[in-house]
């Protein structure tokens, strides 16, 4: 175990001196005349000799107490606190410290306390202070600097919900919050909100060095405007008080009509920051991450082209005192959130979060949600504009695409475009989730196509102008591009010339000047995206919005829909609202309306690679829990790889059946771990592992599959209530307990549950759905998934939760398994009784009851042999059955 000496001569020592502290040992002298710049060993206090003492400039600024690195920090602060107490030569601070910034470090963490204030709190740092950092702290009021921004008036332009945003920050930091998260509805003035708030501060002096985070160019590029068009005092712009720097810009992230006049930032006042400096630096995530990491740790996002040749430098942590992350609420991979956090807590700054859709990890990461304006509120308030819906039915997106044998299709090779006519020789069905991305039909998307001209006919005669139409595309990948394929079906179906219809992605020249001209031109009047326009994009104008792409991450669904809350312009004066088509049956809307307001978005990736997985496993860290992500990744390899994959396992493994491998791979690593770590750590096997033959995919174009298509609009109440999940069955629980003695079924379920049988299942389910709440087992199970976290529980779980706070949720599998198991356990089954029990245990997981009938009717049951079959198998048949209903119930 490593010693405390050992661990500041390796970890602490260098860290002090990479910070400019120059590590000393304790000299007589220096009590007089402490050096300057210098990191003091064993420097003598009251209470005994300070591990270390930062001095500087004739005087202790600080101290660190220095642990091995096995202990943790933040407990060990209050041992600062002693020396400091110990260190009264001359004025207190507060009447009981002499040194004002105290430390405590075991090499790996470091946390910090500026004790000088009483409402400071502790907080952990990236890397210690540099002593021209703790200078200007010294030279900085907090206290003055506070009553500088109460006393600033707020700009009479300003909407009142912005004013208390601004409000709601400032009382943050003035208690001393350093992380806090702004959530305001998409087209609400988040920018214009968050450049008055920066204005304030730097006027006040609470923040002098500003950056502003952003995710792509062209948003830095935008958010530069949105700064120098602000007027922050009578006649003087943001950007004539205040230096706004920018990351170096391209001229395609910039719309062609604009000048091209952006203000670099000089890399000295990143490496060097003095106290005089003031200014506003705007930048992408992704660039500021190289700057610290280099390359290898960039934070990449999309498909934006990462920038070239950044330099890595090395930039204080106090580089900034006041850090804006916009739209902060991204769906990162692990691996990319990982970097995300590192570049955010690599500053010492106060950090504000910006989003119109929170996240929970945006959440735990900012901690604080100081305030929230809500669309409902923002309608309601007449900023923002409501919307209805289309229902839009199509056989093709909800069941998928079955095709027949002796069916043509085109067969495209997605690498070169190469097409090819086939003939089916079986048949082959593609799930609905595999429209657009293995197999398109081109009859589904003309004839929704068509189903929207009806709409927009409909709404042109009425209002004597075209809706400005976006549509959300599943893709836009070269050679089966669904985008391109919607454009040219709105063109031929619209027939209103080639630029009526138009897609705007990253793939098309200049995406910025096209999305430009959707916004301040009639024509286009359709416009075709994947993801470009899901957010940071203001055209007011727009009217309808149609969801062709389906969307799991509700982040992402009100992005989308945040495009058309905004009050119209000049080509839509009189917008009041805006239509949203649901093209797959009005699932979208529903799955959406029953999530929460914070949820958590699941990483598109592990964070790790598989060296490190291997790595860690050969060094017994979390061994079982890396031998299972490691199998998985293995399975993933071989469900993907080519023949030729086959092959080149065969050097390692037994006919290099990776497959078969995998699952072996738990016990080979208990029976024959050496020998199996050989096989993994081989650095040819690991770079195969990475690089493997990987099978050719194809796509197929379903010429022959015709859909149909249907829709109808949904009407929102007049109240326009979207229940929560909690809600939802904070109601349900009020129904359930409200009618529990008089509705047979809950009845049954609370108090005798030896009645249960399929018709008390079957008629719970029907009053249950004719409720106005509509409690369906599909809209309980979604509020269920959403407030417990459990997937999939069954009904009779989602009752007894409702009447009794501590009753267990189960999965219809739980249940069952649990009640054959209660009903089996004294028994020894034969084996065609067990093959019986199997038989059983199917069907009620599938019916969560059972009764003779159902033997003759279910085809499981009735297949084998039915009830006289069964009968003959079981002696006690029906007093078996009595036993599985009681016990499903019971439970």
């Amino acid at each position: 175990m490593e010693s405390e000496a050992a661990t500041r001569k390796r970890r602490i020592d260098p860290k002090l001196e990479a910070a400019g502290w120059k590590v000393t040992p304790y000299q007589p002298p220096y009590t007089a005349s402490p050096p300057p710049a210098s990191a003091v060993e064993e420097w003598p206090t009251a209470a005994g000799p300070a591990d270390y003492a930062l001095t500087d400039d004739g005087a202790v600024r600080g101290v660190v107490e220095a642990k091995r690195v096995t202990v943790g920090p933040q407990g060990v602060l209050t041992q600062a606190e002693r020396y400091s107490r110990g260190m009264a030569d001359g004025p207190l601070i507060r009447g009981e410290f002499g040194v004002p910034f105290l430390y405590s470090t075991n090499g790996e963490q470091i946390h910090f306390h500026d004790v000088r204030r009483q409402r400071n709190r502790s907080r952990r740092v990236s890397a210690f202070h540099t002593p021209s950092a703790l200078a200007e702290f010294l030279n900085r009021d907090a206290d003055a600097e506070l009553a500088a921004l109460r006393a600033l008036p707020f700009p009479q332009r300003l909407r009142p919900y912005q004013v208390e945003a601004n409000e709601a920050v400032e009382q943050a930091i003035a208690e001393g919050k350093r992380k806090m998260l702004l959530a305001m509805a998409t087209g609400t003035g988040k920018t214009l909100t968050t450049v008055n708030q920066v204005y304030r501060l730097m006027k006040s002096g609470v923040a002098r060095r500003v950056l502003f985070l952003v995710d792509r160019r062209a948003l830095a590029a935008q958010t530069v405007r949105e700064f120098a068009s602000f007027e922050a005092e009578p006649g003087m712009k943001f950007d004539k008080i205040y230096p706004v720097y920018s990351q170096a810009l391209r001229r395609e992230d910039v719309a062609d009509d604009l000048a091209f006049d952006f203000n670099v930032m000089p890399s000295s006042l990143l490496t060097d920051p003095k106290l005089g400096d003031a200014f506003v630096y705007v930048t992408t995530i992704q660039r500021m991450s190289m700057n610290l990491f280099g390359g290898e740790r960039a934070l990449r996002f999309g498909d934006e082209e990462s920038d070239a040749d950044v330099e890595q430098l090395d930039i204080p942590i106090h580089t900034f005192d006041l850090i804006v992350a916009d739209e902060c609420h991204r769906g990162y991979s692990a691996k990319e959130r990982a970097v995300w956090r590192d570049t955010l807590d690599h500053f010492d700054a106060v950090k504000i979060g910006l989003t119109a859709t929170p996240a929970a990890h945006t959440m735990a990461y900012f901690e604080h949600m100081v305030y929230r304006y809500e669309y409902e509120r923002a309608v309601r308030e007449g900023h923002l504009v409501d919307y209805d819906v289309v229902k839009i039915r199509s056989d093709v997106r909800i069941n998928g695409v079955f095709l027949h044998a002796g069916e043509q299709v085109d067969q495209i090779d997605p690498r070169t475009g190469t097409k090819q006519l086939d003939l089916l020789e079986d048949e082959r069905r593609f799930d609905a989730e595999e429209v657009e991305r293995k197999v398109t039909a081109p009859d589904s998307n003309r004839k929704i196509l068509q189903e929207l001209k009806h709409y927009t006919d409909e709404f042109e005669a009425a209002h004597g102008r075209f809706p400005k139409t976006l549509i959300f595309a599943h893709n836009d990948i070269a050679h089966i591009s669904h985008a391109d394929q919607l454009v040219e079906m709105a063109r031929e179906i619209f027939d209103r010339g080639e630029d009526f219809a138009v897609k705007i992605t990253g793939r098309v020249d200049r995406p910025l000047q096209r999305i430009r001209e959707f916004r301040n031109r009639p024509r286009p009047g359709i416009a075709v995206t994947v993801d470009l326009l899901t957010t940071g994009v203001d055209i007011p104008d727009l009217e309808f919005l149609v969801f062709l792409r389906p969307v799991k991450s509700r982040i992402l669904f009100e992005q989308m829909l945040g495009r058309g809350t905004r009050k119209g312009g000049a080509q839509a004066p009189d917008k009041d609202h805006f239509v949203v088509f649901d093209c797959f049956d009005g699932s979208l809307m529903e799955y959406f309306k029953n999530t929460t307001g914070i949820t958590a978005e699941p990483a598109e990736s592990d964070n790790k690679s598989t060296r490190q997985i291997i790595a860690e496993i050969w060094q017994n860290k979390d061994r079982d829990h890396n031998v299972r992500r490691l199998v998985k990744r293995l399975q993933r390899i071989a469900k993907s790889m080519s023949g030729e994959g086959y092959e080149a396992f065969a050097a390692f493994l037994p006919d290099g059946d990776i497959a078969d491998w995998a699952a072996k791979l738990p016990v080979l690593l208990r029976t024959s771990f050496v020998g199996t770590m050989k096989i993994l750590r081989d650095a040819a096997f690991q770079d195969l592992l990475e690089n493997y033959p990987r099978g050719v995919k194809t796509f197929l174009v379903a010429g022959g599959a015709v859909d149909d298509v249907s829709s109808e609009w949904l009407i929102r109440g007049a109240a326009g209530r979207e229940y929560r999940p909690a809600d939802y069955l904070v109601a349900f629980s009020e129904y359930v307990r409200k009618e529990s003695e008089t509705l047979e079924a809950f009845s049954v379920l609370l108090k005798s549950p030896g009645d249960w049988s399929p018709r008390v299942l079957t008629d719970l389910r029907d009053v249950l759905s004719r409720t106005p709440e509509h409690f369906t087992e599909a809209n309980l199970e979604r509020a269920f998934r959403a407030t417990y976290g459990k997937a999939l529980v069954d009904i009779i779980s989602m009752v007894k939760r409702a009447a009794r706070d501590d009753a267990p949720l189960l999965t219809a599998q739980e249940r069952v398994a649990s009640a054959v198991a209660k009903v089996t356990g004294g028994r020894t089954l034969t084996p065609e009784q067990r093959q019986w029990m199997d038989y059983i245990e199917q069907h009620l997981v599938e019916n969560l009851s059972i009764d003779r009938e159902d033997f003759d009717l279910i085809p499981i049951l009735s297949a084998p042999g039915g009830w006289r079959r069964a009968r003959r198998v079981f002696d006690d048949l029906s007093e078996l059955l009595e036993h599985l209903n009681e016990e499903l119930a019971a439970v």
